[in-house]
């Protein structure tokens, strides 16, 4: 069956082999060379594609049997779609923005997804907040003719612990993937440069990498600022090191060109300053590793080390690497509340997937098919593609995260350390003292901001506007800005959380 892309974002990394087994030429230019790949793979493989493609993808194709849509497996490209069921019409894009555009889109808001959002932090699952809206979620793809829609998941992470392995065997079976992968991962006639925090998943990316030079962001305050660390790293490993310093004023001046490049509210508050790192970094390279995949593969969070003691009661409450508020806060501020619309809803399916598996994998494939789409991803796409510039994720990738699916949890995390597995492996090209460093994640001053009036006035205002009228109880949410004022710092991630809902909406609907 034949198919013509009419829409494709992406890069794929195993390109040379599948030119090879489908008769493309190699040299002709990358958007050429990776749309041939995906018509004449869909011509030989049909739906089943997905199986022969490593990298980052999501496409649309016109085909014999009408219109083929498809995400990679973890979602690391959006891929939207709207029904509009009178003319029996499929609107589609790698942007909500691109569906607005089309003749017969209503723009109506999801009011609901407001619930899901004041706990998650960011739209997760596969309704948005444009009523009608939804994102193909990842390792799934869609079918659409004659008004008919259908929807099949080609691919799931699955969990089989392989316990017969030593710590070593798995380090080693890391790196040697990584290493096949990097080659991959940048074309023979293209140079790119490297993120880089005080970690070590983007250090041990460098370290990997040809890149000539790093990039980071840090702040005045040295008590925030991990761009020290990431100097050192650059100097060790000998490249050119970029430091772009933020501050108050840029930050709270880049939120609403973050949130409509978004296109959808995100409350992650280092979002805002990945989005000035990559505006910063394309006035001097088109193409950037960054490290993202590994925490969630491979145990990388610090909570993660509190999975045995949560037990079976996940179920009953983990959603997702962030839950800011419960029901009864939710049901006190807003002034429509469904009982209905709960978040752990979201996530149900993956609880009945990973039946009998331990703890810690439960929470990790969580945030795999959640978290990692709906914040981290979508994040790196949507303020990358808005400055310029194309990140290019190594770690992201079904290889790596094979290696960690077959991994038992004790190699992902333990009374000392997390992603043990991991750091092991890139102590083979990094400084113990990098490699095991202890995760401070991306660190953002925004709790003592929000409490400085030089910066907090239009925080202020939107917590007493009409669009805060209309979806919240003003004078709750104003208890809460008060109770942070007054010393509750843990408070400032719900200010955030409203405050940059309300920034959304006034762009797209007042």
């Amino acid at each position: 069956m034949k198919g013509i892309i009419l829409k494709y974002q992406g890069h794929i990394r195993n390109w040379k082999s599948l030119c090879d087994e489908l008769e493309i030429d190699k040299t002709i230019r990358r958007e050429r060379r990776e749309y041939e790949i995906i018509e004449k793979g869909y011509e030989k493989w049909g739906n089943s594609i997905a199986e022969h493609l490593y990298g980052m993808f999501a496409f649309c194709l016109l085909t014999d049997n009408g219109l083929f849509a498809l995400r990679d497996h973890f979602g690391t490209v959006p891929f939207y779609y709207y029904v509009i069921e009178a003319e029996k019409r499929l609107l589609f894009g790698n942007t909500i923005h691109e569906i607005m555009e089309e003749s017969g889109f209503v723009k109506e808001l999801n009011e609901e997804m407001l619930q899901i959002y004041l706990s998650l932090t960011y739209v997760g699952g596969e309704d948005t907040f444009f009523k009608g809206v939804k994102k193909l979620m990842p390792g799934h793809w869609l079918e659409y003719k004659n008004g008919e829609l259908k929807i099949e998941r080609y691919w799931k992470p699955d969990f089989k612990p392989d316990t017969t392995r030593s710590l070593e065997d798995w380090a080693d079976e890391i790196h040697d993937t990584l290493k096949t992968i990097m080659p991959e991962v940048l074309d023979d006639n293209e140079t790119a440069e490297s993120f880089l925090s005080g970690g070590v998943d983007s250090s041990y990316v460098l370290a990997m990498s040809k890149a000539k030079r790093a990039d980071s962001c840090g702040y005045d305050d040295e008590r925030f600022d991990e761009s020290p660390l990431a100097e050192k790293t650059a100097e060790l490993l000998g490249v050119e090191f970029s430091r772009s310093v933020i501050t108050p004023e840029m930050y709270f001046e880049a939120v609403p060109y973050v949130m409509y490049n978004m296109e959808q509210p995100l409350a992650d508050a280092s979002a805002i300053v990945f989005a000035l790192g990559c505006k910063a970094t394309a006035e001097h390279t088109k193409i950037c590793y960054s490290g993202e995949g590994s925490d969630e593969f491979f145990g990388g969070y610090n909570m993660y080390r509190n999975a045995e003691r949560y037990g079976d009661n996940l179920k009953n409450f983990y959603v997702g690497n962030t839950n800011i508020m419960k029901e009864d806060e939710k049901q006190r501020i807003l002034k429509n509340y469904d009982p209905d619309v709960l978040p752990i809803n979201l996530v149900k399916y993956i609880y009945e997937e990973t039946e009998g598996l331990d703890p810690l994998t439960k929470m990790s494939d969580v945030d795999i098919q959640i978290w990692l789409e709906g914040d981290i991803y979508l994040n790196v796409n949507k303020m990358s593609t808005a400055a310029g510039l194309e990140i290019r994720m190594p770690l992201t990738d079904r290889r790596i995260f094979d290696i960690a699916s077959r991994m038992p949890s004790e190699y992902k995390v333990n009374e000392v350390t997390n992603k043990v597995a991991f750091r092991t492996a890139a102590a083979k090209v990094l400084p113990e003292e990098i490699a095991f460093r202890k995760k401070l994640g991306f660190i953002v001053p925004i709790r003592i901001w929000l409490a400085d009036d030089r910066y907090n006035a239009d925080v202020r205002a939107k917590f007493q506007s009409e669009s805060a009228a209309k979806f919240f109880k003003v004078d709750e949410i104003q208890a809460i800005f008060d109770d942070y004022i007054g010393g509750n710092s843990d408070n400032w991630r719900k200010i955030w959380t409203i405050y940059t809902f309300l920034v959304w909406y006034d762009i797209y609907f007042k």
